[in-house]
């Protein structure tokens, strides 16, 4: 009978703690899934230097290049060999002829920036220069962020809640802010990319970025 007895208990402690290993899994992926994982990350190719930047020039294969403004000509994929840390970059310095804007665009999927979404990348801004993130809407509304990175004497690498910033609409061809956007959908987010609203001035009044990540859901297109 005792044997018996301590059978059953066993069985029940076992299944016990089955069932809380279970729920402790259960609520575990629950509360990773909220945040987003990697949407994409772009370092650019280690190609000699070049203006301007071309699809050539974009280092992950799922991703489409997209160039904006007077200036877009001008891009350059730039790249020095010393220091020996220098880094393959995306540099404005040359686009003295009118503004530019960078954008990567999923072959595959839009990107849901709802939520946790975030956005990193590596810049270094000379002069009066700030980096800006830019959105084009599956809908084909542009946005602009009000947050940026501004200059540094150093590469700096800088981490943006797309849930903090605020936006202002984007006219792509001039290159300029307009009103504001209040709680625009970002659902469904068909390009991604960078801007400093100016026009490049050399070394001494530029923007420079080495690369890019974003964290966001996939949406099938």
């Amino acid at each position: 009978m005792n044997s018996t007895v301590s059978t059953l208990n066993f069985k029940r402690i076992v299944h016990i703690s089955l069932v809380c290993t279970l729920f402790v899994i259960a609520n575990f992926n629950s509360f990773a899934q909220y945040r987003p994982n990697l949407f994409f990350r772009e370092d650019w190719k280690e190609n000699p230097a070049a203006t301007g930047v071309t699809q050539a020039h974009v280092a992950n294969p799922d991703l489409i290049l997209g160039i904006y403004g007077t200036g877009k000509d001008s891009i350059r994929k730039s790249h020095h060999d010393r220091p020996l840390d220098d880094p393959y970059y995306i540099w404005s310095g040359y686009c003295v002829g009118g503004s530019w804007a960078v954008t990567l665009k999923h072959k595959n999927y839009y990107a849901d920036l709802s939520g946790y979404a975030k956005i990193r990348w590596r810049s270094e801004q000379s002069g009066l220069r700030t980096l800006y993130i830019i959105l084009k809407l599956a809908n084909g509304t542009w946005l602009v962020s009000d947050q940026g990175t501004g200059p540094s004497k150093d590469w700096k690498i800088s981490e943006f809640n797309i849930s903090d910033i605020k936006w202002y609409a984007l006219d792509i061809k001039a290159l300029h802010e307009e009103r504001p956007v209040s709680n625009p959908d970002l659902t469904k987010v068909d390009e991604i990319g960078f801007t400093d609203l100016m026009v490049g001035g050399g070394s001494n009044a530029c923007s420079r970025l080495d690369w890019i990540e974003v964290d966001g859901k996939p949406v099938k297109r």
